[in-house]
């Protein structure tokens, strides 16, 4: 495949144009391809190759979401996420140009496991929301779970509250990875140190996405894990102090 100016083209995995679940209001959503963690409950295997996907162009992009325009405002928006969207840093910076020039919403999922580069500050400098996806409080266990530790993405989130910029924490509950009390006490007391958090989201696991797994013949780690019952989404909720 020729190469591309990534300044003005993205890799791109799928598009949704009426999400209702990825930032506040109906949102577009655009699922870049590319991931440099291995999460054993990904349910997006299929994003992690960069050489999956297909090149789209900022034109064709935001043509595209401009049909949407009056149907995502004024409460909804624009979601990127992947993948990991941060690792096409230049082109979201020229994207959410252009989006905050139509006054539209801007929101980023990510895992915050990136270096605070000058064009990850500029990005953030445009963005209206983050959905962070904690992957684990404790370092040992986060590399164990999705290959890398964590002190870039608490660094990451330290960052987003001292810029004042808002976030919703997410947490995915797996039993026996992710549900240890003292872990979820940890968690909670970190996100007392950040003063932007507008909501934390406990999306318990489940493994609809299984067969993306085994279609790349590749072996699910997490084969014969149970989703998380109602008592024990109801204990982790208590501990990080979510309502019902």
């Amino acid at each position: 495949m020729e190469e591309k100016d990534l300044n003005y083209y993205a890799k791109v995995h799928s598009i949704e144009s009426f999400g209702t679940v990825d930032g506040p209001g109906i949102r577009f959503v655009l699922f870049l391809q590319g991931c440099h963690l291995q999460c054993k409950y990904c349910h997006n295997r299929d994003t992690w190759d960069m050489n999956g996907g297909s090149y789209q162009s900022l034109e064709d992009i935001l043509q595209k979401i401009l049909r949407y325009k009056n149907y995502i405002m004024p409460h909804g928006g624009v979601t990127v996420t992947g993948g990991e969207p941060l690792l096409q840093v230049k082109f979201l910076i020229r994207l959410f140009e252009a989006l905050k020039k139509e006054n539209i919403h801007t929101c980023i999922d990510t895992s915050g496991m990136v270096t605070l580069t000058e064009d990850v500050k500029r990005l953030l400098s445009l963005t209206d929301l983050v959905l962070l996806d904690i992957k684990h409080i404790n370092d040992e266990k986060c590399k164990q779970l999705v290959g890398k530790g964590n002190n870039k993405e608490l660094t990451f989130a330290h960052y987003l509250s001292k810029q004042n910029i808002p976030m919703w924490i997410r947490q995915v509950l797996i039993p026996g990875y992710t549900d240890d009390e003292d872990d979820l006490v940890e968690l909670k007391n970190f996100l007392t140190t950040l003063k932007t958090v507008e909501k934390v989201e406990l999306l318990p696991y489940h493994a609809m996405g299984r067969y993306k797994w085994k279609e790349l013949g590749v072996n699910y780690d997490l084969e014969g894990v149970p989703e998380p019952t109602e008592k024990q989404i109801e204990k982790a909720k208590k501990i990080l102090g979510i309502s019902s």
